[in-house]
């Protein structure tokens, strides 16, 4: 036996030459799922280029991000959009600092204590309910409860209790799923070490999956910012600006738009442009934020 005998597989290698009818398919199915592509992405592509082509002159200047519409009237030109600017952020700030604890705490609880449990089960039927409620639902909801019930005023308070509906699914699901990666190995070594349940919940379950649930959180914050529904129903239109979430009509991007969509002429045209580049600005900056935020707070691997 040679050395050339000796260096031949045994057998034919089972991976042969690719035919032309295997070939002939994968081209096919690539034209196909490239052709697919472009028609969902075009449409996007289409709207995202009008509405920054029509609006994107007037984020560039400095009166549209100082100034308010106060004393303007819809035909009037001049004004900004810095009362609707305060109004969406503050708005989402206050819709986030009341969800985002109540869907953490939620999710611990569903992934760390009620597996399998009857109140996880009750819980995760909730949340998947929530998920799918409109956002005309959840505002007219507040607007029972908030005004019809307790008597309240609309307020942009309301407009945030019908946003924290909208904003704890999302929550809660991104933070269970990111909670159910995190390792047992990594919750069995804390307890082999003596340290309670609790504390190795905040000292080692929660930081490894901080990096997702901050994320998960931004893209809920950038989500619930847009929604027009809870403002129409929940809070008048104010042309000035107003720091007290609590008292009084506030703008907001959503509702400014509406309202100058309604005055039929070329400037509140213009105007409506602007707001949605400027909200879509807004937005994208949150989404950079998170992806900023989770990166630096993404468990290193040495």
């Amino acid at each position: 036996m040679t050395a050339t005998d000796l260096q031949r597989p045994a057998t034919a290698p089972a991976f042969q030459q690719i035919s032309s009818a295997r070939k002939a398919k994968n081209t096919t199915a690539t034209v196909l799922v490239g052709a697919a592509f472009v028609i969902a992405v075009a449409p996007l592509v289409w709207l995202l280029w009008t509405v920054v082509e029509k609006g994107f002159s007037h984020i560039l200047s400095s009166d549209w991000w100082q100034k308010s519409m106060s004393g303007l009237t819809g035909r009037q030109a001049g004004g900004g959009a810095y009362h609707a600017i305060y109004g969406t952020l503050i708005q989402g700030l206050v819709c986030a600092l009341i969800a985002v604890p109540i869907a953490i705490m939620v999710a611990i609880y569903l992934v760390e204590y009620g597996r399998n449990s009857k109140l996880a089960k009750w819980i995760t039927f909730t949340v998947d309910i929530l998920s799918g409620v409109p956002s005309i639902v959840a505002a007219l909801f507040i607007y029972a409860m908030w005004v019809t019930t307790f008597g309240l005023p609309r307020s942009a308070f309301a407009v945030s209790l019908a946003l924290v509906l909208l904003m704890i699914p999302v929550v809660v699901r991104t933070t269970e799923e990111l909670l159910k990666i995190v390792p047992d190995e990594l919750r069995e070594a804390s307890y082999a070490l003596g340290i309670p349940k609790w504390k190795t919940i905040v000292k080692i379950v929660v930081p490894t999956a901080l990096s997702g649930i901050i994320t998960g959180i931004m893209l809920a914050v950038a989500r619930v910012m847009g929604e027009t529904a809870p403002v129409l129903v929940l809070v008048g239109y104010a042309q000035f600006i107003n720091y007290d979430p609590f008292n009084g009509n506030m703008a907001s991007l959503p509702l400014f738009m509406t309202t100058e969509r309604l005055t039929t002429n070329e400037i509140g045209e213009a105007r409506v442009w602007g707001a949605a580049v400027t909200l879509i600005l807004i937005i994208t900056l949150i989404n950079l934020l998170a992806t900023v935020i989770s990166r630096l707070t993404a468990v290193k691997a040495k």
